[in-house]
């Protein structure tokens, strides 16, 4: 173990929550590094809405507009019953928020990232590098990689998903399994889609689907369910996936132009999973963080989709996170080290900013994902005549908060 390396900031994970602390640390001129599992930079769920919230991270980050350029701005919001194909709820998205004008994409996942990784210095990322266990060593942390590898640590952030090994060293249970699935496909239209700067929701019949332009040539669409066992062998392959997620939604009242953003999808552009979220208790009781180590990302809040705040959470993760650290270190002095208790109180400080947003954000989405699935009697008629506009507007809602700057 001699030879092991010691690092100052350690980031276990290239994906957003990663990334964005990163870059934020970098704005700051504070050094870390991110290890990466795969050999590459992960682009799996292809595209995923990104709220006013996430614009307020992105351009604290200062990449807000790189993205801006490249995907299209929505105007509304609608939601039509997938048992009688009438628009249940139309929401404008041109409103004013408390601090500003809302604005909603749906940004390509593969561009957010790169964006984020093009304004890191080179050697910030090091891929194939997967932490497989965590060891106290003093004050340090010292992490045994799976090629058989050490670094030690004098400050660990967990951005490695829901699966997350620093998550797990911090005593936080494993997200739960919500009962429910997600499939997620991206399709090209090179001369065009033709379809309007709107998100479209399909709620009913046990299924939620969704059709979100990203740009004027890409389309995502996504279709949430229950599984049973009448699903039969549904889940065995994609294209096995793509034809039951197809019978379903031609079996309800949707359109043929969102049937074919689906049939238009290649093999390769789906991916389906099952949906997990972490128990709100599980925050209210658990360690966020514990002296130099903490988590961020799917690692702290995985959640379930219906409010689409994952991907954004985590980039408010990432400004709040590099913030708080970045104040420590610039505090310690040039070429000087904060010690471990200023460290200690850095990471205390983020944990105590995102905890209750993190639970306002699980809970919601998984009360919103309930309505919206529910086939109980009272339940359907409450949301086709009542409850669509206000779950939809439950959406701008969450998505009206600032992070604040780096």
């Amino acid at each position: 173990m001699e030879g092991s390396d010691v690092e100052g900031i350690v980031i276990a994970g290239a994906g957003l929550a990663g990334l964005a602390t990163a870059l934020g640390l970098h704005r700051k001129g504070v050094r870390s590094l991110v290890l990466e599992s795969s050999a590459t930079l992960r682009a799996s769920g292809f595209a995923f809405t990104t709220w006013t919230n996430a614009f307020r991270a992105l351009d604290a980050l200062g990449v807000g507009d790189k993205i801006r350029e490249h995907h299209l701005l929505y105007d509304r919001l609608v939601t039509f019953s997938a048992s009688t194909g009438e628009p249940a709820a139309k929401v404008s998205l041109k409103m004013q928020g408390k601090s500003g004008p809302h604005e909603i994409r749906c940004v390509k996942r593969n561009f957010l990232l790169e964006t984020l990784e093009n304004e890191l210095p080179e050697g910030a990322i090091r891929f194939s590098s997967k932490i497989v266990s965590i060891e106290e060593e003093g004050k340090l942390k010292l992490l045994h990689l799976a090629d058989g590898s050490t670094i030690r640590a004098k400050v660990l952030i967990g951005c490695d998903g829901v699966n997350s090994v620093v998550a797990k060293w911090l005593g936080l249970p494993k997200p739960i399994l919500s009962g429910r699935s997600a499939t997620r496909g991206l399709a090209e239209y090179p001369a065009g889609h033709g379809f309007g700067p709107e998100i479209m929701q399909f709620i009913g019949q046990g299924f939620r689907s969704g059709v979100l332009p990203c740009s004027d040539t890409s389309v995502y669409w996504s279709y949430t369910w229950y599984p049973s066992s009448d699903d039969g062998d549904a889940e065995e392959s994609v294209a096995k996936m793509r034809s039951y997620v197809l019978v379903k939604l031609r079996a309800a009242k949707i359109p043929a132009e969102a049937l074919d953003v689906i049939e238009r999808s290649e093999m390769s552009d789906v991916v389906s999973s099952p949906l997990r979220f972490r128990s709100p208790l599980a925050l209210v009781r658990g360690s966020i963080c514990r002296g130099n180590v903490c988590v961020a990302g799917d690692a702290f809040h995985p959640m379930t989709p219906e409010l689409g705040q994952g991907g954004c959470a985590a980039l408010e993760d990432g400004v709040v996170l590099a913030r708080c650290l970045s104040e420590a270190f610039v505090g310690a002095g040039t070429g000087h080290d904060p010690g471990y208790d200023a460290v200690a109180a850095a990471l205390q400080k983020y944990a105590e900013e995102r905890r209750c947003r993190a639970i306002q954000l699980i809970t919601a989405a998984y009360v919103v994902g309930f309505i919206q699935q529910s086939n109980n009697a009272v339940i359907k008629f409450l949301r086709e005549k009542f409850l669509s506009g206000l779950l939809a507007k439950a959406l701008i809602t969450m998505a009206d908060y600032d992070c604040g700057k780096l």
